[in-house]
């Protein structure tokens, strides 16, 4: 299933999109600015409440922030997170929490229609 959301950050007005790709296993998750885009790319495995992680294209910038999410993204569903994020500029902590609190949101929805 493949959803694709529109965020648009309250305090800095940059606009995200987010596009979900959802398998057996685990997630694709796309996060780009204005345009749909492939970025720096994290990818992360869960195994009995571990992680391992690898960074395929390094981000500059928001490195910490995309290992991150996809660590906890991959431990939410106990399976692999493929995590991409373009973004212009760096990432302001409102946009930050803005992007993680979304994508959790409907990480959670998704395993809770599963059930």
């Amino acid at each position: 299933m493949r959803d694709q959301i529109e965020i648009i950050s309250s305090i800095s007005k940059r606009k995200f999109l987010f596009d979900v790709l959802e398998f057996d296993n685990g997630y694709f998750i796309s996060i780009s600015e204005e345009k749909l885009r492939i970025g720096s790319i994290s990818v992360s495995l869960a195994t009995t409440n571990q992680t391992n992680t690898a960074k395929v294209i390094h981000d500059k910038n928001d490195q910490l922030f995309i290992d991150t999410l996809s660590r906890r993204i991959s431990l939410m569903i106990n399976g692999i997170c493929i995590l991409s994020l373009f973004t212009k500029n760096k990432l302001q902590y409102e946009d930050m929490k803005t992007i993680n609190d979304r994508i959790l949101i409907a990480i959670e929805e998704k395993k809770d229609e599963q059930k």
